[in-house]
Formats: C-alpha cells, structure tokens, sequence
C-alpha cells in the first residue's frame, strides 16, 4: 500500500545526525512547512517539502491524505512503563491524599506487592485481557512504541508469565512492544527477612530462564536503599550482561543512593527518573553514552514538587527522553501529550525539546534510533497526525488528545471517525473534513 500524506500545515522530520540528540540539538525539530509524507508499503519512500514529494510521487497510484490545517510528527516512542497488572491502585490514591508517604503505603499492605498479589492470582489470559485496552489507549492517543516491564510477579512463574504476555500481546495490537524483566522491583513478601536469598535467586534462577526463553530485550533494577541496594542491583547486572541482556535502570527517584553512578559504571542504555540527582551526577552522566529518561507524570500524580532538573541536564549535553512511567500505582497516564506539557511547564523543556525528547531520544533509549522516532527515508511510517496547525499546541493544550490518525509501519491503525476508510480510496480527501 501507498500513501501520500500532503499537505501538511506543519512536518516534523526530526531528520538529524544518527545519534541521541544533545545539547542544542535537543531543539532541532526539522520542521517543513507545507510539507509531505510519501510512504511505501512500511517504510517512508520521502518527507520534505510538498513541491518535492509530490513531483516525487507524481507518477504512481497512491491514496491521498489531505493533512492541511494539521501537524505530522514522529509516533511517540515511551520508553518506560508498566502496563501488565491487573487493577488500578486507587486506594494509595486516596491515603497518598490524606498524607501517608510511598513508603508507608508499602508497609500498610498497598503499595507494588498489592498489585504482585494479584497479578500473582490472575492467569495469562486475564493478564491479556486487562491489558489490551490499555495498549489501544496508548495508539489513540500517538504512542507506537512502548517498552513495556514485567516486575509485578517478583518470582519464577509470575516473571515468566508476565513476559509472556507481552510475547502475547505483541501478536494482538500494532503497538511496538520492547520488553524488560524488572523482577528487581521490590523484595517479595516470601523473601521479606532475606532479601539476599531473592537477590539470588534472581541471579541463578530467575534471570537465565528469562533469557533462555528469549523473552526480554533488557533487565531493569528499581535500586533504593529500602528495596535494592546497589550491591544488589549491580550483582544482578552483571549477570545480565553474561546473558546478552541490555541494561536499564530506575535510579535516585526516591533518594539520592548512588543508584545513576551504577547505571553508568554499568554501562546501561537508559538511566530514568532522576528527581534526586545533583550537579555530580549530572556530570558523570554527560560524560557517558547514557540517555536520562524523565518521568515528571509520576512526579506529579505522588504529589511531589521535586521534578528531575530537566534543564540542567539538556544544558550540560545529556540526552533526554520523556516517557509515561505508565503503572497503577503512581503514575496512571497513558497519554504521552500530557507528558509534553508536564514538561514544558513544570521542568521548562521547551516545546521543540519535549517532542524530541518523546520521538527520537526515546528511540535511542530503546535502541531502535535507526529505524523510528523521526520521519525520514527508509525509517518505519511511524507517524502520528495533530489536529493542530502548530506543534507548540500540543503541549499548551493539556489534558486532551489532539491525535487524529495514526500509522503505525505504514498501516492506518486509529484515526477519529472516516480516516480508515481511506486506505481504499485513491482520490484526494481532507482529512479535517472527514474527521468531523
């Protein structure tokens, strides 16, 4: 199948140096106005400007999409989240409200192990079920690529299962699936008195059967004094290496633990949440081929007023990514939009950088930077379509959700009422018309 996806009032390409984007770079958008998308079969044929593409395309049969009035970017590429579990978490909500800290929530009985024991008593296919709507909530809302944690089973089975339904769920919906064992997200109640006893049975049971079984691409650790300590999660990385596992890791969200210093000794691709940190790490960090993946959607939905030092970082030439941090516990939004203005306004990323932040940076968190997060020549047709004519809208309207199509490889996979229709039409339609 063909398209030809012109004009568009507004096309970020992102087109850029094959590398995170840093520094200033982090504000390159490589926006063409009136621009134009030619893609063949799942890949992009030309993005450029509208003359360009279209003489370009001129010749063959292809179905047209009048984008006018509308911006195309990249599909956002969320680069951390959890959204195997159950059911959602609203009683911490609520005694988060009337004052009690994570920690003491934890204690009380709520907290990641309530949410174990149920993903614990649930089978695979419940798992599925309860999972798959949130996964079409993600596509609607212009998210194509997800990395998505196990870390709610926290033993052999449950891991197991977990990763299994992400295998699963990658044969069900068009949404990119990447998967990550975090069975290093909390100590397991069974293990409570003997978090050494868990930490090895991490390495030399649960670890080698999740790679043997080829189902995940990385190992995360949630390393915190009162739940992993670096000796632990460092332990545990470098079992992960010996079996072909990429690193990530959860590092000094709660506290300053030393937790970004393991990351880069350890040579991991993506360092996330980062509310903790100081000048120090930043430092180390810039001097490191890490991408710091921020989180301000948990920042807020805990309450917390210490969002991660965004500007700090860019400033320094550090790689930043933004991603949902999509859980039932602290931070239940799947609509990347949102994380855009969370970081325009309350960690001062300008527009330009949250959108390269969501695109292409958290591809290279994702190692997928060569074939998505920006729309150019040979790359996935990753692309997701604005009702807005300015991208800077996205952000500044907050709270709703301005996606009106999205292709995902090529393939209309949402759009907002007739937009599907068009995939056998090959005459020229508006979009904006349609879609009303």
């Amino acid at each position: 199948m063909e398209y030809l996806i012109s004009p568009c009032s507004q096309l970020l390409t992102l087109a850029g140096p094959a590398a995170p984007r840093k520094g200033k770079e982090q504000a390159e958008l490589g926006v063409i106005e009136d621009g134009a998308i030619w893609i063949v079969d799942h890949r992009i044929r030309m993005a450029g400007p509208r003359s360009k593409v279209e003489k370009a395309a001129a010749p063959r049969n292809i179905s047209k999409i009048s984008a006018e009035g509308f911006v195309a970017m990249p599909g956002f590429v969320d680069c951390h989240s959890h959204p195997v579990f159950m059911e959602s978490r609203i009683h911490d909500f609520e005694q988060r409200i009337q004052g009690l800290s994570y920690q003491e929530i934890s204690e009380s009985g709520g907290g990641i192990l309530s949410t174990v024991q149920k993903v614990r008593a649930a089978s695979r296919d419940e798992l599925v079920k309860k999972t798959l709507p949130r996964l079409w909530t993600f596509l609607k809302h212009g998210t194509t690529t997800l990395e998505a944690k196990s870390g709610y089973g926290l033993n052999l089975e449950s891991e197991l299962k977990m990763l299994e339904v992400i295998r699963q769920l990658k044969e069900l919906v068009p949404l990119e699936l990447v998967p990550t064992f975090l069975g290093a997200h909390e100590i397991p109640p069974e293990y409570r008195d003997a978090p050494q006893e868990y930490v090895e049975e991490l390495v030399h049971s649960i670890l080698p059967e999740v790679a043997r079984r080829n189902l995940a691409e990385y190992c995360d650790a949630f390393a915190e004094p009162h739940i992993f300590s670096i000796d632990a999660a460092e332990s545990l990385f470098h079992a992960a290496r010996k079996h072909g596992l990429k690193l990530r890791l959860h590092a000094d969200q709660l506290s300053r633990s030393g937790a970004t210093r393991l990351g880069v000794r350890s040579g991991a691709v993506s360092i996330d949440h980062l509310e903790q940190i100081e000048d120090e790490e930043i430092e180390l960090l810039a001097k490191s081929s890490a991408i710091a993946v921020l989180l301000p959607g948990s920042v807020y939905h805990l309450g917390s007023n210490r969002y991660p030092p965004a500007r700090r970082l860019i400033e320094a030439g550090v790689p930043v990514a933004l991603a949902s941090d999509f859980n039932p516990g602290s931070s239940p939004v799947l609509n990347m939009q949102m994380i855009l203005s969370l970081a325009c306004t309350q960690m001062r990323m300008t527009p330009a950088e949250a959108v390269v932040a969501a695109t292409i940076n958290g591809a290279y968190a994702l190692d997928r930077g060569g074939r998505c997060g920006s729309l150019e020549a040979g790359k996935q047709a990753d692309i997701c379509i604005m009702d807005v004519p300015d991208y800077r809208e996205i952000p500044y309207y907050f709270g709703v959700n301005h996606c009106h199509a999205v292709f995902k490889q090529g393939k209309i996979v949402f759009s907002k009422d007739a937009l599907l229709k068009m995939q056998t039409l090959s005459t020229r339609h508006r979009a904006g018309d349609l879609l009303k």
